[in-house]
């Protein structure tokens, strides 16, 4: 028995030591919240089902504070699982800070969007570069930069990669290994003039939130982990 739990402990040890080389932080244990603040705009949106993270019921955003209730990133690769159900919408923000209510104020959201009737799809920096697929008799929405493609590249009912990146001012955004986006956001940006009712969409530093949207809007993550760039 001592042999075995020497064993056990060494593998443990390796298996850290190799977590702490690959860069990687998982920051969801698909148990429950731990490291995770939910501003309750709407209680009860954020839930752990089955190791996944389920996000249903209403307007809420669900911010990373980490252990010590202080997480801050500047430069970092984000990796998450994403699943969308059919009618759901969602988004991942970063570069945010906690706020009580309300869509947040600061930082850009990474949308999360297969066949909500918001044109605006998965893989777009929301209100910057947007990846429309439009409805019939949908008009252009306002602001940004527009890339129209027939269909999400995320589709409803199946689990897929989405990978956000920023190094300096460039931004970069993937879903299943295709790149959606990269921005470089220019010298003197002022959202305020570039976007429509978006002034805080603007590179910085501070933590990541997962949005809960309307209440008829379910979708799930789960494997969620940052690696810190220099």
């Amino acid at each position: 028995m001592l042999k075995q739990l020497t064993l056990a402990a060494l593998a443990a040890i390796a298996f850290t030591s190799a977590q702490a080389e690959d860069g990687w932080t998982t920051l969801f244990n698909g148990k429950d919240l731990s490291g995770w603040k939910s501003n309750e705009e709407v209680p009860g949106v954020f839930t752990v089902e089955n190791g996944e993270l389920k996000v249903s019921g209403g307007r809420a955003h669900l911010f990373y504070v980490g252990p010590n209730g202080d997480a801050k990133f500047k430069n970092f690769e984000l990796k998450l699982k994403v699943k969308t159900t059919p009618g759901s919408n969602s988004g991942v923000y970063f570069h945010t800070q906690y706020q009580d209510k309300g869509w947040p104020d600061k930082g850009y959201e990474c949308q999360v969007n297969s066949t909500h009737t918001d044109p605006k799809k998965t893989g777009s920096l929301y209100g910057v570069i947007n990846i429309l697929a439009l409805l019939e008799g949908q008009k252009e929405p306002e602001g940004g930069k527009h890339i129209k493609v027939p269909l999400a590249p995320s589709k409803d009912d199946e689990w897929f990669d989405y990978i956000i990146k920023v190094e300096g001012k460039k931004i970069t955004l993937s879903v299943n290994g295709v790149t959606t986006v990269e921005f470089i956001e220019p010298e003197g940006w002022d959202p305020a003039k570039e976007l429509k009712n978006m002034p805080g969409r603007k590179l910085s530093e501070g933590t990541f939130a997962i949005q809960g949207h309307d209440p008829k809007s379910t979708t799930y993550y789960k494997e969620i982990a940052v690696k810190v760039l220099p």
